[in-house]
C-alpha cells in the first residue's frame, strides 16, 4: 500500500493507495471514527460488485453500515438525488462526528461529499473511489458539487474528506470505456507540471490500460501527489488551483452540449480539451506545433476520443458552444479563463485571450464533422 498526505493543517487527511483495501476498509477506516457505524452511498453499478466486499472489510473491525444506492450516471448529479441522500442521512440519524462514505465514481463522491458539507452544517465523511477518474481526480482536494441546467459543478462546496482509499484491484471492473475516461485525468497531470510523467505515460499507457498492477499504482500515485501539492499551496483555487482545469474549459462546454450522457463521458471531454488547449497555444504562438501534435498522437494510440469529431450527435455551433463556456466557474468580470502552455508540462492560467480566436478553433474543429 502506498500512501500520499494532503497537507491541509487541522484538515490533513491520507490518501491510501493499493489492491485489496476494500478488505481492509475496517481497520483504515476505524482511526477516523467515533463510533463502529458508517452510512454509505453508491451507486446501482458498485453496489452490485463491490458493496458486499466492502460491508466484509468494515465488519472485520466491527463496523456497521447502512446504504443508499443511487442510480448510475452523471444524470444522477442533480437536486432531486442531493434531497434523497441528505433526507435518508437524517432518517439514518447520522450526527455531526459520524462519517458518511461516498463508494463510487466522481459522481458519487461529488454528491456525497456535498451531502455531508450541508448536512448538519457539516459532517465527515470517507471517500472509496471506485473509477480511475475517482481515484487519482475527483475523490481528492475537497471540491463537491452536483451540475445544473446552467452548467457543471456550479453548485457546490469545499468540504475535504477525512481519509481516501483508492483500490486498485477495483479498476479491474471497469470496462474499456470507463478506464480510458479516467486516463483523460492521469495524462492531464503530465501535460500540465511533469513532462517526465508524460514521457512515461507514453511508454507504460498500454501496460495500464491492460491491467498492469505496479503500473496503475504508479500512476495513481503520482497523479494523486500532483494534486495534494497543488491542493496544498490553493485549497480553494485562488490561483495555482485552477491548472488542475487543464482542458475543462473546452471540456464542460461539449459536456453541457451533450446532456451530461453517455455521448460523452467526463474523461473523454477531459483528453478533448486537452488536445483543444494545446492547439489554442500553438495557435497563440505559445509552443511549437509538435506539442499539440504529440499530445493527440498519445491519446489517440490509447484508443481515446481526441477530437470533436470524435462525439456522436449534433453539437451547437461555435458561437453556441463559446456561450456554454461563458457558464464555466473560472469566468472573471465577464472574462474566460484558460489554462494554456508553453509545452508539455509547462502550463499557465490567463485571462489574455481573444474570443475570436477561440472562435475560430471551434470552426475549424467543428468543420472537420463534416
Amino acid at each position: 500500500m502506498e500512501t500520499v498526505h494532503v497537507g491541509l493543517g487541522d484538515r490533513a487527511y491520507d490518501i491510501h493507495i493499493g489492491p485489496g483495501l476494500l478488505a481492509q476498509a475496517g481497520a483504515l477506516i476505524a482511526p477516523v471514527l467515533k463510533r463502529k457505524q458508517v452510512c454509505v452511498v453508491t451507486d446501482e453499478n458498485v453496489a452490485q460488485l463491490h458493496v458486499e466486499t466492502l460491508r466484509a472489510g468494515l465488519a472485520e473491525a466491527g463496523i456497521s453500515m447502512e446504504v443508499l444506492v443511487l442510480p448510475a450516471g452523471e444524470s444522477t448529479k442533480n437536486w432531486p438525488n442531493l434531497e434523497r441522500t441528505v433526507e435518508w442521512l437524517l432518517e439514518q440519524k447520522v450526527e455531526r462526528r459520524d462519517m458518511v462514505v461516498a463508494f463510487g465514481g466522481g459522481v458519487i463522491g461529488d454528491l456525497t461529499g456535498f451531502a455531508a458539507a450541508v448536512l448538519r452544517r457539516g459532517v465527515g465523511f470517507v471517500q472509496i473511489p471506485t473509477s480511475l477518474l475517482a481515484q487519482v481526480d475527483s475523490s481528492v482536494g475537497g471540491k463537491t458539487g452536483i451540475n445544473s441546467k446552467q452548467g457543471k459543478n456550479l453548485i457546490g462546496a469545499f468540504h475535504q474528506p477525512a481519509l481516501v482509499l483508492a483500490d486498485t484491484e477495483v479498476l479491474g471492473t471497469l470496462t474499456a470505456r470507463d478506464f480510458l475516461a479516467g486516463y483523460g485525468e492521469v495524462v492531464k497531470y503530465g501535460l500540465l507540471g511533469d513532462a517526465k510523467f508524460f514521457e512515461w505515460l507514453e511508454e507504460q499507457g498500454p501496460a495500464l490500460a491492460s491491467g498492469d498492477m505496479d503500473a496503475r499504482i504508479a500512476a495513481v500515485k503520482r497523479s494523486c501527489e500532483m494534486k495534494a501539492e497543488i491542493v496544498a499551496r490553493d485549497e480553494t483555487e485562488q490561483g495555482d488551483r485552477a491548472l488542475l482545469n487543464l482542458g475543462h474549459t473546452f471540456c464542460h462546454a461539449l459536456e453541457a452540449a451533450t446532456g451530461y450522457g453517455d455521448r460523452l463521458l467526463h474523461g473523454e471531454g477531459v483528453a478533448i480539451g486537452c488536445a483543444l488547449a494545446f492547439e489554442l497555444s500553438h495557435r497563440l504562438g505559445l509552443c511549437s506545433q509538435e506539442e499539440p501534435s504529440r499530445v493527440r498522437v498519445h491519446l489517440k494510440e490509447m484508443g481515446m476520443k481526441v477530437d470533436m469529431s470524435d462525439i456522436e450527435g449534433d453539437l451547437p455551433d461555435a458561437e453556441g458552444l463559446l456561450e456554454l463556456m461563458g457558464q464555466d466557474k473560472k469566468v472573471v468580470d465577464g472574462q474566460l479563463r484558460f489554462i494554456l502552455a508553453r509545452g508539455i508540462g509547462q502550463s499557465f492560467v490567463t485571462s489574455d485571450v481573444q474570443r475570436d480566436v477561440v472562435k475560430t478553433l471551434l470552426e475549424d474543429e467543428l468543420a472537420r464533422r463534416g
